[in-house]
């Protein structure tokens, strides 16, 4: 074995990528006392005169990351024609507003599974969102209950659920994966239970995960595995994101996934699902299964067809989600706005349907609710404001789509979010023949 040159030892690499970190940019930190935990965030004007769109937020988010968890968060499967197309979906959908219409006050509240949220959108589980900005996803449920809405919390997270849970004033929902098998998601579920978190959501449209392309070119395996060795190729980018290095090794590096449990093995490490997710596929079985673990709401997540969703409805989903993954499994499918009123007619007000995928302005909210759905999930829309500026950043890119919404149905001439219809839009023909 030859012995690798003094500078290239991995203890002295990650000496190196403190001091460079420090003397590069000295970074302005303050403890957050959330859900009895202190983290830590970086200060970020995020005000109304430097960012007012999300659009800002991603390029500020672009700034602060290394490009492996920037793509990460940003990219896709494959070709990336479902990640384009979800956003590009809402351009062909044209508002038909009432004019000469005295709008008053406008009423923006819902109701999503008897919780009353401030508008209807809520936010969508966000894997690894700790590795994007150290208060993670307890900066992000904080910033939903301030807000006034609910949030999904991801299993591949990197806080614990009861944290999670006990940092929100608002309803928070877990998503769940069979990662670590039957034994560590019953435990999981029984730990969302008595945290009282009030809805389960399931998602089963991740047999396999995608091929996103972008992250075996940029080394998010090797970002988030053990070997220093392996990561030196990306050692550059990483020296060139120095803010966001030092928040990460302040927070202890990789985290592990702390709602993953196995009995005797204690949690798992947070490295590459990929090989999990091919031995943790959801069937419909297993929602018989979880039903009789859970007795609250259960929500099937990741339906694009009228079938499936008619399924879930047969086996006791309260909600169905339309979703694609955000573009991030199968490429070329459908956007889910072009198969949200497929999903909405096919269940028949039986449950109620909500959707995710290329949300990015509160007119696209408003446009899925004139489909059909209750609400939305917004999943990148919130996830790069973590990554720009942490607790204020996500709360920053709520405000933006609140506002957006508000703006949008009173143009509309429309006096609330619950009157919104199909009348106050017109879609391609095409859209109706599915």
């Amino acid at each position: 074995m030859v012995t690798p040159p003094h500078e290239c030892k991995p203890e002295n690499v990650q000496r190196e990528l403190i001091r460079k970190a420090k003397k590069t940019e000295p970074v302005q930190l303050f403890p957050v006392d959330l859900a009895h935990g202190q983290h830590y965030h970086r200060q970020h004007a995020v005000n109304s005169s430097r960012v007012i769109n999300i659009e800002d937020l991603r390029r500020l988010a672009q700034r602060r990351l290394p490009k492996s968890v920037f793509d990460y968060l940003d990219g896709g499967a494959e070709d990336e024609l479902t990640l384009a197309e979800n956003c590009r979906a809402f351009h062909d959908v044209l508002f038909r507003p009432r004019s000469a219409v005295a709008v008053g006050d406008c009423e923006l509240k819902t109701r999503v599974l008897s919780h009353e949220l401030s508008f209807p959108a809520m936010l969508a589980p966000v894997g690894y969102s700790r590795l994007m900005h150290p208060g993670g996803e307890v900066a992000a449920a904080h910033a939903a209950g301030e807000a006034g809405t609910g949030y999904i919390l991801s299993t591949i997270s990197g806080h614990k659920l009861e944290n999670v849970k006990a940092g929100s004033r608002g309803p928070v929902w877990y998503q769940l994966y069979l990662l670590g098998g039957r034994e560590a998601a019953e435990g999981a579920i029984d730990r969302a239970r008595r945290a009282g978190f009030s809805a389960l959501v399931i998602t089963v449209d991740t047999p396999v995960a995608g091929l996103r392309e972008r992250d075996p070119r940029n080394g998010m395996k090797e970002l988030l595995g053990t070997s220093w060795f392996a990561r030196i190729p990306y050692v550059p980018n990483i020296l060139a994101h120095p803010g966001w290095l030092a928040s990460f090794l302040l927070d202890g590096g990789v985290p592990k996934l702390e709602n993953v449990v196995t009995p005797g093995k204690g949690a798992m490490e947070l490295v590459d699902v990929s090989a999990a997710l091919a031995s943790a596929t959801v069937t419909w079985e297993d929602l018989r299964w979880i039903r009789e673990l859970w007795s609250g709401p259960i929500v099937v997540k990741g339906l694009l067809t009228g079938d499936d969703a008619r399924r879930a409805v047969d086996e006791g989903a309260a909600a169905v989600v339309v979703s694609n993954h955000g573009g991030r499994q199968l490429d070329s499918v459908f956007p889910t706005l072009r198969a949200l009123p497929e999903v909405v007619a096919a269940v028949k007000g039986q449950v109620e349907v909500l959707m995710d995928g290329g949300v990015r302005r509160g007119s696209d909210i408003v446009k899925a609710l004139c489909l059909g759905a209750r609400a939305v999930l917004v999943g990148r829309a919130y996830a790069y404001g973590l990554a720009a500026a942490g607790p204020a950043g996500v709360a920053r890119a709520l405000e933006i789509l609140r506002s957006d919404v508000e703006r949008t149905v009173r143009l509309l001439g429309c006096p609330s979010v619950a009157a919104l219809d199909r009348s106050y839009v017109e879609v391609p023909p095409a859209w109706s023949a599915h």
